[in-house]
């Protein structure tokens, strides 16, 4: 590889790395000035790396913005609703007792598809600790399992921003990706559960005293009072009301709904069943499937499996029109909001909900933008180009290059976002010189960014603190099993790349 353009990668590469670790500046900043480093660095006009700039920036967003402030709108409701948390329990009353581990994983599984891990892991611990109360014990592993179950489907499965801004910038097929990234998930979990189910009972003895007085303080002085009043508290909704209430340590996590109900001056707090609950999570899912189904068969009748002169049928326009993100999240949100708030619920409460959510989501918005900057500043600069020849001439397996990065970045500043979004746009141009499928690229970024969650991650530290791991023990129990997933998806991306 020529030396010039090697150092332009690295310095753009180093300079997200500083910039993020050392300064007060954010991942934006920093992908936007790794993509003024590695243009200069290269020897690019000055001028066109403006446009690279901000063309990227726009592309970008243009296939993705929408989709993503949607998702994070539908997260939101879910959340006030109550409606998560029902999901949760419907989960628990189906898979039985002896299995909660294995509910936990799927809960959080299912509940991060649309909800941030932070949020969505606060509002599902205290469903946990009930649990381990009445089972007076395993709570390490059922917070372990959840979080890491959150962690499988926030990393792989779009519309979460990551993988979503991933798909974009690979320009793969979003369908295909949560096709693939469900079976990933399916695939992982019980690593999770394994991992969890062996380093909980280890770490048990030693939980903080803090979360220990919690989560069990209560049993031995309430054991008789809660044995006597219907059958014990039920593992299956483990009700805070009967099994005793959160301390500071928790947050106070509250009932979503009620707090909702009752600011709104509704005059019922009552929460959304688990069908309702599951409307605006499944409906755009299966849109979307059914988009990416039906115009493969389409294409595969038509003779046009490349897709270069594909033009759809009659029978797959309406599909392909209701499976566009943007149409399926519409419908989603929209189902969500007349599905899941109480008719009462002030107009003026939804609108600033929804307006909390798309300001969460603004960040993740402008990374994502600036990652579709660096990786077109990386192609018109020639470093992509360079960059596959000098990867085509060693024996190292196409697809070890989007893990690779990803996991750098990650063990580097810590956000797997930014890790996938990185990896995408130094990967980007490397896709169609290498042979690499878009699909297996994009996989290969959201399985590299689960590397060993640690102290620079904000979720390792919204985890640990509430299932009451210090030093060593949250060693062992969160950045063990993120890196038990991350080892297990590569045998996983290389099945994925033989199929694709």
């Amino acid at each position: 590889m020529d030396l010039q353009l090697l150092v332009a990668l690295v310095a753009g590469i180093a300079t997200i790395v500083v910039i993020v670790l050392a300064t007060r500046l954010d991942a934006f900043i920093a992908l936007l000035l790794a993509s003024v480093v590695t243009g200069i660095v290269a020897g690019q006009d000055l001028l066109s790396i403006v446009d690279s700039i901000t063309t990227g920036f726009g592309d970008t967003l243009a296939s993705i913005g929408i989709v993503i402030g949607l998702g994070v709108g539908i997260g939101k409701i879910l959340e006030v609703s109550g409606a998560a948390d029902s999901l949760a329990r419907a989960f628990l009353s189906a898979f039985g007792k002896g299995r909660e581990p294995w509910a936990m994983g799927t809960v959080g599984s299912l509940v991060s598809i649309p909800v941030f891990c932070d949020s969505g892991y606060v509002i599902m611990n205290p469903l946990a600790r009930s649990i381990a109360r009445v089972k007076r014990g395993g709570y390490v592993t059922l917070a372990l399992a959840l979080g890491c179950g959150m962690t499988l489907t926030h990393h792989m499965v779009p519309p979460t921003p990551g993988p979503l801004a991933a798909t974009g910038i690979l320009g793969a097929d979003i369908g295909s990706v949560i096709l693939a990234g469900v079976v990933f998930t399916i695939c992982l979990l019980p690593v999770v559960v394994i991992y969890a189910r062996w380093i909980g009972p280890k770490l048990e003895p030693v939980l903080n005293a803090a979360v220990k007085h919690d989560v069990y303080g209560s049993v031995t002085t309430a054991s008789a009072d809660v044995h006597s009043t219907s059958g014990s508290v039920d593992t299956l909704t483990g009700d805070a009301s009967t099994a005793g209430q959160s301390s500071a340590t928790d947050n106070s996590p509250t009932d979503a709904a009620g707090a909702a109900a009752g600011n709104d001056g509704s005059t019922s707090a009552k929460k959304p069943g688990a069908f309702l609950g599951f409307l605006p999570l499944v409906v755009p899912l299966l849109l979307i499937v059914a988009n990416t189904v039906s115009t493969a068969i389409d294409k595969n009748a038509q003779g046009e499996l490349s897709g270069d002169a594909y033009e759809p049928s009659a029978w797959v326009a309406p599909l392909a029109f209701l499976g566009n993100p943007v149409i399926a999240l519409i419908i989603g949100l929209v189902l969500a909001v007349y599905t899941l708030l109480p008719r009462v619920t002030p107009r003026n409460k939804v609108q600033n909900w929804l307006a909390d959510g798309a300001a969460s989501a603004g960040l993740i918005l402008l990374i994502t933008g600036a990652g579709g900057s660096f990786g077109l500043v990386l192609r018109e600069s020639g470093v992509g180009d360079a960059l596959a020849e000098a990867i085509a001439s060693i024996s190292l397996p196409a697809l070890l290059v989007p893990f690779l990065i990803a996991s750098l970045v990650r063990l580097a500043q810590g956000s797997g976002t930014v890790a996938m979004i990185t990896a995408a746009s130094v990967t980007a141009p490397l896709v169609a010189p290498l042979g690499l499928s878009p699909l297996v690229a994009v996989m290969a970024c959201t399985a590299g960014s689960m590397v060993f969650s640690y102290f620079n991650d904000s979720y390792f530290w919204v985890v640990t603190r509430f299932a009451g791991l210090d030093g060593i023990g949250a060693i062992k129990g969160w950045s063990g099993i993120t890196t038990a997933v991350w080892i297990c998806s590569l045998p996983l991306l290389f099945v994925l790349d033989l199929i694709v």
